[in-house]
């Protein structure tokens, strides 16, 4: 970290200050607040300033994220700060952050994922219904292709809209208005807002997949700073970094993004990482779909020292087994070659010619 910040405690002792980026809303208030928690516990000598600020994605409203045509959507502005020496780490859901990160940046920490399920919130006159219930037509608010088109093809009857906002906006929208009888939020912000009490249903994989890295929290610094790298690098969640390295591995291969559905699901169970994912159709009428897995037991041979400058899709773990880390890599490609051998490509080419053209 260049040009050191300091300041005194109330001892008179040195003090170093780490400056944390954040967007301005509530919930990612809240993120960044947990992640400079989880530091202040393992670094008590250190001083934290946190320094909110909008991006494009939170200004420009008026616009389907898909349809604003910038894949730093939410992280843009953050990054300019980072890399103005303005702040020293950022906090971002890691579902935000595109797969090639702009050079000289790295995402040094994953946290452990919350559910990374989409939920269903109903309009309170539809209190006891789920979506299998909701009345013929019945308008359901999302924000991303992802969900529609999933959705679209399970649950026929209802109509699927476009709502942007953060969760409060979207909330008061849902509750103050009849426009929609439900809308679908990621369950993690949810959780982390403390309104898990407005969850009406929680979407399984065979209704609705969910996005690339979703629940899981990042921690973008600079590559060179190898003190804020190391600081930070014991907020990796081991599972957690795999299962989303496999997930980003996938969707940069298919060359996906927000203007895209592009869905994925993974677990790790008895050694082995299981990656399930998806491309689909706008409507979801044609998809293509299919599981791979490989085992992440790290082998002895394979626990030398990870070199700290190799990248992942944007993620740097030393701390983990290198060979490990490259099989979840590769467990992505493979998954994305598999599905453009059966046409991906040509599904998520229509569809994003569709979605410019509407």
């Amino acid at each position: 970290m260049s040009e050191e910040a300091q300041s005194l405690d109330g001892n008179g002792k040195v003090s170093r200050v780490i400056r944390i980026g954040t967007r301005k809303s509530q919930l990612a208030r809240i993120q960044t607040d947990s992640v400079a928690d989880k530091l202040k516990k393992l670094y008590p000598d250190i001083h934290l300033d946190i320094v909110a600020m909008s991006t494009t994605g939170d200004i420009v409203l008026d616009r389907a994220l898909s349809k604003i045509g910038e894949k730093s959507l939410f992280t843009k502005e953050l990054e300019n700060a980072l890399d103005k020496n303005e702040v020293d780490l950022v906090v971002h859901s890691l579902k935000d952050l595109p797969t090639v990160l702009p050079p000289g940046f790295t995402i040094g920490a994953v946290l452990k994922r919350e559910n990374p399920h989409d939920a269903v919130v109903l309009h309170p006159k539809n209190a006891g219904k789920t979506l299998d219930t909701l009345p013929q037509n019945s308008v359901v608010g999302t924000s991303s292709l992802r969900r529609a088109a999933q959705l679209k093809k399970r649950f026929p009857h209802l109509e699927f809209k476009d709502i942007r906002g953060n969760l409060n906006t979207r909330l008061k929208k849902l509750d103050e208005k009849d426009d929609f009888a439900a809308i679908i939020l990621a369950a993690a912000g949810l959780w982390r807002m403390g309104w898990e009490n407005r969850i009406s249903q929680i979407l399984e994989p065979e209704d609705c997949m969910y996005a690339v890295g979703q629940g899981a929290l990042a921690v973008e610094v600079r590559a060179r700073d190898a003190d804020i790298l190391e600081m930070v690098s014991v907020l990796h969640d081991h599972d957690t970094v795999l299962r989303c390295i496999a997930e980003r591995a996938f969707l940069r291969h298919l060359e996906g993004g927000c203007s895209v559905p592009v869905a994925v699901h993974t677990e790790v169970k008895d050694g082995q990482l299981y990656l399930t994912g998806a491309v689909y159709s706008l409507d979801g009428s044609d998809s293509l779909k299919d599981t791979m897995q490989t085992s992440i037991n790290a082998d002895d041979e394979s626990l030398e020292e990870v070199d700290e400058q190799v990248q992942r899709v944007g993620v740097t773990a030393h701390k983990i087994s290198g060979e490990v880390q490259n099989r979840a890599e590769r467990l992505g490609v493979d998954l994305a070659n598999l599905l453009l051998s059966k046409g991906a490509k040509e599904i998520l080419t229509v569809a994003r010619q569709l979605n410019d053209a509407r």
